[in-house]
C-alpha cells in the first residue's frame, strides 16, 4: 500500500529526506573533514600539553575572564572584517588572515616534521623550524595563487586542528562549555537576527580564504568561479496552492550555493576544542594509548579521557546530522547551536559513564 504525504509536516519531512539524499556525498565529505580536523588535533595534543604553551599559562586554565576576552575578540574581529569589506579594503583582510593562517600552521606542521626528522640524522630544532617554514610558505603561496577548493580545505583542516589544540589545552572543559554556550547564542543571533555572519561568510568566499570548508556536490565544481553571494540565497517557500497543483509542486527558488556545501571553520573548532580540553584536563586514568602517531615521542594519552573525548565528538556528529537536515533545504543555518549542543551532551553523557559527576565540573574563578 502506498501513501502520498501532502502539505504540512509530511511534505516538509519528505522534502528534507529527498534533499539530503541528493546531497549525501557532499554532506559525507563535510563530515569527513569535520572528523579529520579533530582527529589531527588529538594527535598533536601530546606535543603542546605543557603549561608554558597554554594561552594564559597554568593559572588561566580555570579563569572565566579569559573566556569573555576571547568572545570579545571574536566580536571585534567580525566587526573589523565586515567594516574593511564594506570599504573595499579586501587586500588588507586577505593579507592579515593569510599572515595569521601562516603562523597557525606552525602548530600542526612542526610536530610532524619533527617526528619525521627524528628518524634521520638531521633532526635538530633548527632544521625542524626551517623545513616547517618552507612547507608553510609553499602552502600559503599555493593558496594565494590557486585557491581551489581542495587547497582551501587542506589549509583549513590543518589550521583548524592547530587552533582547536591551542585553545583546548588552554581551558578546562567547563570553561570551554561556557565559551561554546555564549558562542552558540551569538551565532544564532548573527545568522538569524542581524545576519552579519552571512555577510562575513560571503566575504571569505569571495576572497577564497580557508575560514570555511567546501564540499562540492558535483565533480566539475570549481571554487575559483564562486562569487561572494552564496549565503544571500534564500528559499522561496511554496504556497498551499502550489502544493495542490501537481504542475508546480514543489516550487523552490535558490540563489547561489547550489554546487557546493559550505561550513565555517568555527563550526569545527568549537566542538573540537572541547574534545581536546577533555583529553587534556580530565583525570589521567585508564590504559595508556600509545598508538597515536605522536604519543610515543612527545607524550601519552590515557584511555578514559580519550573515551570521553570521543563521546564528545560523537555528540558533535549527532548535532551535525541535525544541522544537515536544515542545510539540505538550501537556507543558511547557524551551526553552533546544534554542533555545540550535541558536543556538550556527548561530554556529559560519556563523562558520567566513565568518571561520574564529580570530575566533569571543574573549579573555576572569574579572575
Amino acid at each position: 500500500m502506498g501513501f502520498e504525504l501532502r502539505g504540512g509536516w509530511g511534505v516538509k519531512v519528505n522534502e528534507t529526506i529527498e534533499a539530503m539524499r541528493d546531497q549525501w556525498k557532499s554532506m559525507s565529505s563535510m563530515a569527513g573533514m569535520f572528523l579529520m580536523t579533530i582527529f589531527l588535533g588529538i594527535t598533536i595534543q601530546p606535543v603542546w600539553d605543557e603549561d608554558e604553551v597554554r594561552a594564559f599559562g597554568a593559572e588561566g586554565t580555570t579563569q572565566t575572564g579569559y573566556i569573555f576576552l576571547e568572545l570579545a575578540l571574536i566580536g571585534i574581529f567580525t566587526f573589523v572584517i565586515i567594516w574593511l569589506a564594506r570599504k573595499n579594503l579586501e587586500i588588507i583582510i586577505k593579507g592579515f588572515i593569510m599572515f595569521s593562517l601562516y603562523f597557525s600552521l606552525m602548530y600542526v606542521v612542526a610536530p610532524y616534521v619533527a617526528l619525521i626528522l627524528m628518524l634521520t640524522t638531521i633532526g635538530t630544532t633548527t632544521n625542524v623550524f626551517l623545513i616547517t617554514f618552507i612547507l608553510n610558505f609553499i602552502l600559503m603561496a599555493t593558496l594565494w595563487k590557486y585557491p581551489e577548493w581542495y587547497i582551501v580545505n587542506l589549509v583549513g583542516i590543518l589550521v583548524g586542528s592547530g587552533v582547536i589544540t591551542m585553545i583546548g589545552i588552554s581551558f578546562v572543559p567547563i570553561l570551554i562549555i561556557i565559551f561554546m554556550t555564549f558562542a552558540a547564542i551569538y551565532d544564532h543571533w548573527a545568522v538569524n537576527g542581524s545576519k552579519h555572519m552571512l555577510e562575513l561568510a560571503d566575504t571569505m568566499i569571495d576572497l577564497k580564504l580557508p575560514i570555511l570548508l567546501v564540499a562540492p556536490k558535483d565533480k566539475g565544481y570549481t571554487f575559483l568561479e564562486e562569487k561572494g553571494d552564496v549565503m544571500k540565497g534564500k528559499i522561496q517557500q511554496p504556497s498551499q496552492e502550489d502544493w495542490n497543483d501537481p504542475k508546480t509542486r514543489p516550487v523552490k527558488v535558490e540563489k547561489g550555493g547550489r554546487d557546493a556545501l559550505f561550513m565555517g571553520l568555527g563550526d569545527v573548532i568549537f566542538p573540537g576544542m572541547l574534545v581536546i580540553s577533555t583529553i587534556t584536563f580530565l583525570p589521567e586514568t585508564g590504559a595508556v594509548v600509545g598508538s597515536l602517531p605522536l604519543s610515543s615521542e612527545f607524550g601519552w594519552i590515557h584511555l578514559d579521557p580519550l573515551l570521553v573525548g570521543l563521546g564528545t565528538l560523537l555528540g558533535g556528529l549527532v548535532g551535525y546530522l541535525g544541522l544537515m537536515t536544515q542545510v539540505a533545504k538550501g537556507k543558511p543555518q547557524a551551526g553552533l547551536p546544534l554542533l555545540n549542543g550535541g558536543s556538550i551532551l556527548g561530554y556529559f553523557i560519556t563523562g558520567l559513564i566513565v568518571y561520574g559527576p564529580s570530575d566533569l565540573i571543574q573549579q573555576i574563578s572569574l579572575f
